[in-house]
C-alpha cells in the first residue's frame, strides 16, 4: 500500500467539488442552527429542490440560467412551506416537519416513471452542457500526479469554491448586522427578544429561507458535477452528514463550515483508502475490499 497515494486522494477529495458543496451546505445550516437555533432535520431537501429545479428546467428546454433561478425560487417556497406552520411553535416541531417533509418530497419525486417530469427513479442526466460549454480551461489535466483535476472538475471546483467564498462573506456581513444580532438573541432567549418588540417569527422565517437558498446552490453544484440528479441521493443521512461537518468545524463560527468540510472529507477518504489498501495487502485477514451495493454514491 502506497500511503502517499492514499493521502493525495484524500486531499484531492477534500478540496474538490464535493468538499466545496458540503462546505456550502454547512454554511446554510450554520445560519439555521448555529446562529438562529433552528433544528432543521430536513436540510437535504433544500439541496434536492435546488438540484431538481435546475435539472427539470433545462431538461424541459429552458436555459441554464433560468434553471438556477427556478432552483432558488423552489428553495424559497420550500422554506416558507416548512416554516409558516411550525416556527410559531416549539423548536422540535420544525425538526419533525422538515425531516418528514423532505422524505415526502423525495418519495413524490421518486414515484414518477422514466418519462415523468422528474424522471422518477431514473432521475435526469446530461443537463449541464451549457455550464461546461462556458468552461474557460482548455482540455487537459491540471495539478500534479494524484492531485490533478480534469478541466471539467477544475471548472466545477472553481465555481463551487467561489460560491463558498461569497456565501461566507455574506454570512459574516449578515451576522454582524442588526439583523444578525437579533438572530443570535433569538437563539439565546427568544422570549427576551420578543419582549423587546422583535418579530421572532419573521426573523426565524427569514433565516430558514436564506439558509435554504444557500443549500440549494450546494445541491446544484453536486448535480452539475455528476451531470445527474437522482432521488436516492437525497436521503435523510445527508442532513446528518451536514451536521457532522458543521459540528466538526464549529457551530456559529465564520470558517467552521469550510474547515469542517475539508477535514471531514479528508478523514473520510483517507480512512476509506487506507482500509482498502490494508485489506488488499492482507493486513486484515478475511476482509473484502469490495464495496457493498449500499455504499455511498459519491
Amino acid at each position: 500500500m502506497d500511503i502517499v497515494i492514499v493521502v493525495a486522494d484524500a486531499v484531492r477529495a477534500s478540496v474538490g467539488p464535493l468538499g466545496a458543496a458540503y462546505a456550502l451546505t454547512a454554511i446554510g445550516l450554520n445560519l439555521h442552527y448555529g446562529y438562529t437555533g433552528l433544528l432543521n432535520f430536513g436540510h437535504v431537501a433544500f439541496l434536492m429542490v435546488g438540484a431538481y429545479g435546475t435539472a427539470v428546467t433545462v431538461d424541459q428546454g429552458g436555459p441554464f440560467w433560468l434553471g438556477i433561478l427556478v432552483g432558488v425560487i423552489a428553495a424559497i417556497l420550500l422554506g416558507l412551506l416548512f416554516g409558516l406552520p411550525t416556527l410559531r411553535l416549539r423548536v422540535d416541531y420544525l425538526a419533525i416537519v422538515t425531516i418528514a417533509g423532505g422524505e415526502v418530497l423525495r418519495t413524490v419525486i421518486r414515484s414518477g416513471d422514466k418519462d415523468s417530469l422528474t424522471g422518477g427513479v431514473f432521475g435526469i442526466t446530461q443537463f449541464a452542457t451549457t455550464f461546461f460549454g462556458a468552461n474557460p480551461f482548455p482540455e487537459g489535466e491540471y495539478g500534479w500526479g494524484r492531485l490533478a483535476f480534469t478541466e471539467r472538475q477544475l471548472w466545477v471546483a472553481v465555481v463551487a469554491w467561489s460560491l463558498v467564498a461569497l456565501a461566507t462573506i455574506l454570512l459574516v456581513l449578515l451576522v454582524r448586522s442588526p439583523w444578525g444580532r437579533v438572530l443570535r438573541s433569538i437563539r439565546e432567549d427568544e422570549d427576551a427578544a420578543r419582549s423587546l418588540g422583535k418579530n421572532v417569527f419573521a426573523y426565524k422565517l427569514q433565516s430558514l429561507v436564506t439558509g435554504g437558498v444557500i443549500a440549494a446552490f450546494a445541491g446544484m453544484i453536486i448535480a452539475i458535477e455528476r451531470q445527474s440528479v437522482h432521488p436516492d441521493t437525497y436521503l435523510p443521512a445527508g442532513t446528518f452528514l451536514a451536521y457532522a461537518v458543521l459540528i466538526l468545524g464549529g457551530t456559529a463560527s465564520r470558517l467552521g463550515p469550510v474547515l469542517g468540510a475539508v477535514v471531514y472529507w479528508f478523514l473520510f477518504e483517507f480512512t476509506d483508502g487506507f482500509l482498502r489498501g490494508a485489506i488488499s495487502a492482507g493486513w486484515i485477514p478475511g476482509a473484502s475490499s469490495r464495496r457493498p451495493t449500499s455504499a455511498r454514491s459519491e
